[in-house]
C-alpha cells in the first residue's frame, strides 16, 4: 500500500464521520419538531457507509488480496429515514394535536443520538491520529535526507 493511498483512506474516514456527525446534530436539533414541510413530525435520519473499491469479479478477489491491499477508504452510500413510529404524547392544547388530543413527536431518541455522536467522534479522532502519524513519518523521512 503506498503512502498517499493510506492518507486518502484516513481522509475518507474523516469526511464520512464528519457527515455522520452532521446528521446526528440535525436529529438532535429537530428532536421536538412536530411539523416539517411535509406536514408530519421530523423523522430521524441515518447514514450508511460502504467501502470504496473497484468492482472486481469474485473470482479475482483471492489473487488481488495476495498481490496488494487495494482498499480505497469509506464513502457514504445513502442517507435514510428511520421508519419507526412517532412518539404519541397527549397534549390536547398543542396546535399539532390530532382529534384525540395526541401530538406526534419525532422518533429521535436523544440517548441513542448521543451514543452515536460519541462513536462518530471517536472514529473521527482515530482517523485524525492516522493522518498525524503519517505526517510525522513524512517529516522524519525528510530529516533523514539532511
Amino acid at each position: 500500500m503506498n503512502f498517499f493511498r493510506s492518507m486518502e483512506i484516513a481522509a475518507s474516514g474523516l469526511t464520512a464521520q464528519r457527515y455522520r456527525m452532521d446528521i446526528i446534530g440535525e436529529n438532535v436539533a429537530n428532536a421536538t419538531t412536530t411539523r416539517t414541510a411535509s406536514g408530519e413530525a421530523y423523522r430521524r435520519k441515518f447514514v450508511v457507509f460502504e467501502e470504496k473499491s473497484k468492482p472486481y469479479p469474485f473470482s479475482s478477489w483471492f489473487a488481488l488480496a495476495r498481490l496488494s491491499n487495494d482498499g480505497r477508504g469509506v464513502r457514504v452510500v445513502t442517507q435514510g429515514e428511520d421508519q419507526s413510529p412517532f412518539k404519541l404524547v397527549y397534549e390536547p392544547e398543542h396546535p399539532d394535536a390530532n382529534e384525540e388530543g395526541y401530538v406526534e413527536y419525532p422518533n429521535v431518541d436523544i440517548e441513542k443520538e448521543m451514543v452515536d455522536m460519541l462513536a462518530a467522534s471517536r472514529s473521527y479522532e482515530a482517523n485524525l491520529t492516522v493522518l498525524n502519524t503519517y505526517k510525522s513519518m513524512a517529516m522524519k523521512a525528510l530529516e533523514i535526507g539532511k
